[in-house]
């Protein structure tokens, strides 16, 4: 028998008067997996996520959160649940560190095994060097790591996180999403990460799901959001090293001869790749294999061949439209 979800909700809607912020989700968060909710704001990401915490209750629909309902048990979930809010907030007086032996005591945690745990979560976000500096010291993106690590102070077996990467610089947005990787490496926890970064949840999210207008309209891997709500297109993307400029009109016809590829774009610069649209997508593997035929048999040098996998942003935009015109259907 497969494990129970340490997320797991059936139905669970809230309604606030005449607004349905949640909408009947279905959601299941695996352990071992980085799973993104993915929306604007308003979509309804917060709101769901209030209920798993059980800071909110639910209008209809249930919750399991570490097998337990948060409605009825919320402090039993928050001591195995770690939250970094959206807008997380210290003793600016206090270090680092001293903020965790707050957050533990708080917790009821014992206090020497409290210590030994708080070295290991400050060492684990690298904050170990800062640890006894004022955390008004502390920039945005340090911030943001001494939450995770004040999340991780109870070992939670799952991690909720809300909008963990705004408003932080670059280089701060790539640490935290590589000690997001590493948690789930290490621990084996479940996260559920909310965001409307559709950038970073694809290159961090093992699963996807997209939250529009408090529904969950789409959800799995990136892959399967392509396929689910794509157009049959596929894309393959060629890299080619031209000596001459008639090489690039010789290559445009060549690709442009090949079976189901329905567009060829030429790339804007030399160290540009080429674009081929192929429909339908399930050509793609054949459509490669015969770019590598015909520039092997034609003189071309190849450097690189590879699918593109739609982004994000592109799946989002579309399963927002698909949902809207079958709302509109509805209710004509």
């Amino acid at each position: 028998m497969a494990p129970t979800p340490p997320i797991a909700t059936r139905g669970l809607t809230k309604r606030y008067e005449t607004l349905t912020a949640v909408d009947r989700l279905d959601l299941e968060v695996h352990a071992g997996e980085i799973f993104g909710l993915l929306g604007q704001n308003g979509a309804g990401k917060t709101t769901t996520i209030l209920m798993l915490l059980g800071l909110t209750e639910p209008t209809e629909g249930t919750a399991r959160v570490v097998g337990l309902d948060p409605a009825r048990r919320p402090l039993q979930v928050k001591r195995r649940v770690g939250y970094l809010p959206d807008a997380v907030g210290f003793y600016g007086n206090m270090t680092g560190r001293q903020n965790l032996r707050y957050t533990a005591r708080l917790n009821g945690l014992d206090r020497r095994a409290a210590e030994g745990q708080i070295g290991a979560v400050l060492e684990q976000v690298g904050l170990d060097d800062r640890a006894d500096t004022k955390a008004d010291t502390y920039s945005r993106g340090m911030l943001q790591r001494l939450g995770i690590a004040d999340a991780l102070v109870k070992d939670p077996a799952v991690l909720i996180l809300d909008e963990p990467t705004t408003s932080i610089d670059p280089l701060g947005v790539v640490e935290i999403l590589d000690l997001l990787r590493g948690l789930v490496r290490e621990r084996g926890m479940a996260i559920l990460l909310s965001s409307h970064l559709l950038n970073q949840v694809q290159s961090v999210c093992d699963r996807v799901g997209i939250f529009a207008a408090g529904r969950l309209i789409g959800q799995g891997s990136v892959e399967e959001l392509a396929t689910a709500f794509g157009d049959d297109t596929t894309h393959v993307e060629v890299g080619l090293e031209l000596t001459d400029p008639p090489d690039a009109d010789r290559a445009e016809e060549l690709f442009a001869r090949i079976d189901d590829v329905a567009t060829v774009t030429r790339p804007a610069s030399s160290a540009d790749e080429w674009r081929l649209d192929v429909r339908p997508a399930s050509e793609g593997g054949r459509v490669r294999q015969a770019v590598l035929a015909a520039c092997a048999s034609n003189g071309l040098t190849l450097t690189s061949l590879r699918a593109a996998v739609p982004t994000l942003d592109e799946i989002y935009r579309r399963a927002v439209v698909r949902a809207r015109a079958g709302t509109e259907r509805d209710a004509a």
